[in-house]
């Protein structure tokens, strides 16, 4: 069974990747040889970091003549953002609850009117 979410987070998991993506999102497209100028890592480890970021979908690749350039596919992220929205809401149905539990038997050494 498919597991996109999984998937991207496992791809989001690597520094680099993270690193890929932010530079991506603010320049909107660059080469593997313009990330690796802004990374410790070679551009082979760039263009493996690449590959792994387009198998989850988040990155695509345009060729032109001989150069590729990869820009960022968001919407993959929506998916991210959507199971841990869900996420989210379960814990603060629980907490809400927890709360007004704790609100109505009132704090330790309180007394009971």
């Amino acid at each position: 069974m498919r597991d996109p979410v999984g998937e991207i987070f496992s791809a989001l998991a690597d520094p680099h990747r993270r690193f890929v993506i932010e530079t991506l999102a603010s320049r909107g497209t660059a080469t593997p040889t313009e990330l690796a100028a802004d990374l410790p890592v070679t551009r082979q480890a760039v263009a493996k970091h690449l590959a792994a970021l387009r198998e989850a979908g988040l990155v695509e690749a345009t060729r032109s003549g001989r150069e590729t350039r990869y820009s960022l596919r968001p919407a993959p992220l929506a998916a991210v953002t959507g199971w841990i929205d869900e996420v989210g809401s379960v814990w603060d149905r629980r907490l809400g609850t927890l709360k007004r539990l704790v609100e109505e038997q009132g704090s330790p050494g309180q007394r009971p009117s």
